[in-house]
């Protein structure tokens, strides 16, 4: 016989009785001789997928242990559906029961119908919120990453990769920690395209440093012209992905910090319709350090125009980035360590650009519908 293995299954439905249909097949998968129901999550009431009309879902997770293969354990829960009626109607279609293979072991499978881990499941609040409910310390085993980590990027959010949208990474976090560095080491690894803070170009922003803030106002401006031209979706590729060491709201942070009532007045009336025409990103990443190991950075570098900036400000603007990011709703958010991604560690970078590719889409690419 072999060895029994601890497998994690999706519940999901939104045809006919979803509670009875739900137990119904967990009581079936339990009468397979080789799986035993363990424990299941709380089941929650979740909205459809897509733009799809279509009655809401009742989402759950469960636990089995079994000494099925993985491929012998997929049929078992494709006739489950079958017996309970499942008809499959395409991708994201109303179904009466929805049983995904999540987790089985800690094996990474890659095969013609079947991926392990399932490869959707690091973007659905409703499956890592059931896995975090049974076991936060479980491990998706090709990201290397504990579920709670994943769960908490996604904001109780579910999302889904658009391959006709830009697939725009944007790196945010305090001057001084590393976005621009780490933006050029990723394009590279990942063939992407950059798209750089126009910094160098401002013709304003050294003497707003200096101290002549009647200034402030046109070099704000000036920034959300060229990030607005930059981020707009006509010009990002369409068949690469685009990064970018700025997240566009910035441009608000910065607006309250440096300009005048007066001045704050107009900009926000001419910052709205900039920021509706500009790419959501499909991914952010936070990138996280110290105020005071960021302003050593800064002088480090020794940009005349930055030596100005102070401790203070730049603890300010990290409890900025915090708020912005505590109920962030555009995509997911990686908040990542400054020290967890050092110039000279390629398996560090390496690592990263896993998980980025995991929350990008490619023009034409299919989904995997494991049941």
């Amino acid at each position: 016989m072999a060895e029994p293995r601890t497998a994690y299954i999706g519940l999901g439905s939104n045809l006919g009785d979803r509670q009875r249909v739900i137990r119904d097949a967990l009581e079936g998968l339990g009468r397979n001789g080789g799986v035993e129901v363990l424990r299941a999550s709380t089941i929650k009431e979740t909205p459809p997928l897509g733009e799809s009309v279509q009655p809401h879902y009742l989402n759950g997770v469960a636990e089995v242990r079994t000494t099925l293969g993985a491929e012998k354990l997929l049929d078992v829960l494709m006739t489950t559906e079958n017996v309970l009626g499942r008809t499959r109607r395409g991708k994201w279609g109303s179904r009466t029961i929805d049983l995904d293979l999540l987790l089985y072991g800690d094996e990474i499978i890659q095969l013609p119908g079947l991926i392990v881990p399932h490869p959707q499941m690091h973007l659905r609040s409703f499956v890592l919120d059931g896995l975090c409910e049974l076991d936060g310390s479980l491990v998706h085993p090709l990201f290397n990453e504990s579920v709670s980590e994943l769960a908490g990027r996604l904001g109780g959010r579910d999302f889904a990769l658009n391959p006709a949208a830009p697939q725009l990474v944007s790196i945010a976090g305090l001057i001084g920690v590393g976005k621009t560095t780490l933006m050029k080491r990723l394009t590279g690894v990942l063939d992407g395209q950059m798209e750089l803070e126009p910094y160098d170009t401002n013709p304003f922003l050294a003497e707003v440093y200096a101290g002549k803030k009647e200034l402030a106002l046109d070099s704000q401006l000036y920034f959300l012209l060229k990030r607005a031209e930059q981020l707009d979706p006509r010009v990002l590729p369409s068949d690469r992905v685009s990064l970018a060491d700025y997240v566009f709201e910035k441009e608000l942070i910065y607006a309250r910090r440096l300009l005048g009532p007066e001045q704050l007045t107009l900009y926000e009336g001419i910052y709205e319709p900039f920021a509706a025409r500009t790419a959501a990103p499909v991914l952010v990443i936070y990138l996280q350090d110290s105020a005071e190991r960021c302003l050593e950075r800064i002088h480090g570098r020794n940009r005349p125009y930055e030596q100005g900036i102070t401790l203070e400000f730049l603890e300010g603007l990290a409890g900025d980035y915090e708020r912005l990011f505590a109920d962030w709703r555009a995509c997911p958010v990686v908040r990542l360590p400054a020290s967890r991604v050092g110039v000279d560690d390629e398996a560090a970078l390496a690592h990263v650009a896993l998980q980025v590719k995991a929350y990008v889409a490619s023009r034409g690419q299919a989904v995997v519908r494991q049941a």
